[in-house]
């Protein structure tokens, strides 16, 4: 009798823990109502016919006024059927960029590229448009309430848009990505945990931990302790990051004034699903560059439309000064690299060294030098020239 009641004793303690730990992994939602913003938005046509189409779609009420969002939804010339689609989210200072979303186009795609900063067509504000993109409205506006800061509507327009480019007769709805730059890689890190439908993610610089390592440290100290809680449980990449699940590839430079690679290996190590990292010396930061990256497309291919994909690190280990990767790769490798510094300064101003490294078997070694070197890691190219980098391992801290 009395092992059975510590047996029945013993079940309920692994019962509870184990609704504890059901608890505590449940994805954040946010200040969003998702179920409300999977909802298709009512949509208004500048342009009805033609490869790229000009439209607005309802966005979420700004200081209680109704706004529009506008936005290019772009179309390949020659298609059969459905097809695969990618929502494109700009960052600081950009727009609704037009010739990215004919860039998709060009490759089989539907794409929808929208404006974040409450902006038109010619570049000028709307009169029902939603929060400009300017540091107060980022960061300081969350004084009167999260849903009066840009990152609220940044996201649910985001989302609005994956709802609207699902809608559309020509798209395959269960075969949408999304990337972003910049910003728009921090609100992609942020979408990628809210938003199951969507299969495949890009976050090109953007990631999360902005109030540890940042270029907006100085914007943080300015604000008040429950503001800075209250913006980084609402809109910290962190939050989110862990309810991402799908394929995701992140992309960025070693060197990057906004993002740098602390903050960032912290980020990309919350997703439980399946990621790739592309981490590259002295990657300049902008939009043109920021898709310019020829592992984006050939990434979301390998998702969406079935395609050879980029190479993967599964593995770095290190003994003494003999580092050793594990890679996958279904491309045959043509080279490999191990790059390191030796400076121990803020990360965007570190000098990078790239020396050959030995593949053979889907392993790489390489050895660091005498120099005492303060971060490493690696990178393979396959024979298409796409390029995937293990993490970064920093020393002597």
């Amino acid at each position: 009798m009395k092992r059975r009641r510590l047996a029945f004793l013993a079940c309920m303690v692994w019962i509870v823990l184990g609704l504890n730990f059901l608890a505590v992994a449940e994805p954040a939602t946010g200040p969003w109502d998702l179920d409300a913003l999977a909802a298709v938005p009512e949509v208004e046509w500048v342009d009805s016919t033609g490869p790229v189409r000009g439209l607005y779609y309802t966005g979420k009420p700004y200081r209680d006024k109704p706004t529009r969002v506008f936005a290019y939804y772009a179309l390949p010339e020659f298609r059969k059927g459905p097809v695969p689609a990618m929502v494109l989210v700009h960052g600081g200072g950009g727009k609704a960029f037009k010739e990215w979303a004919e860039l998709w186009a060009r490759a089989g795609y539907a794409a929808i590229a929208m404006d974040l900063a409450g902006r038109g067509p010619d570049g000028e504000p709307l009169p029902d448009g939603g929060p400009d993109q300017t540091h107060k409205q980022k960061f300081d506006d969350i004084t009167g309430g999260v849903k009066n800061a840009w990152p609220y509507h940044a996201v649910a327009n985001v989302l609005r848009a994956v709802s609207l480019i699902r809608s559309f007769d020509a798209v395959d709805a269960e075969r949408v990505g999304i990337t972003g730059i910049s910003w728009g890689g921090y609100l992609t890190c942020i979408v990628s945990g809210l938003d199951k439908r969507l299969k495949a993610a890009v976050p090109v610089y953007g990631c999360g931990f902005l109030h540890e390592n940042s270029a907006w440290l100085d914007t943080f100290a300015k604000l008040s302790p429950a503001d800075k809680q209250a913006w980084v449980e609402n809109f910290d990449p962190s939050t989110y990051l862990p309810g991402c699940a799908m394929p995701i590839l992140f992309v960025n430079g070693t060197n990057d004034f906004a993002y740098p690679l602390d903050s960032y290996r912290k980020s990309y190590r919350l997703v439980t699903g399946p990621r790739t990292l592309c981490v590259t010396v002295e990657m300049p930061h902008g939009h043109p560059q920021g898709w310019a990256p020829p592992e984006i497309m050939v990434f979301a291919d390998s998702v969406l439309r079935k395609g050879r994909p980029v190479p993967r690190f599964e593995s770095l280990t290190r003994t003494g000064r003999s580092v050793v990767g594990t890679y996958r790769s279904r491309t045959p490798v043509k080279g490999a690299q191990l790059h390191y510094t030796t400076d121990r300064n803020t990360w965007n101003k570190r000098k990078w060294h790239s020396v050959d490294a030995d593949t053979e078997r889907n392993t790489v070694r390489a050895t660091l030098p005498d120099a005492e070197v303060s971060a490493y890691f690696l990178t393979v190219a396959d024979q298409r020239g796409m390029i995937a980098s293990s993490e970064h391992e920093e020393l002597g801290r």
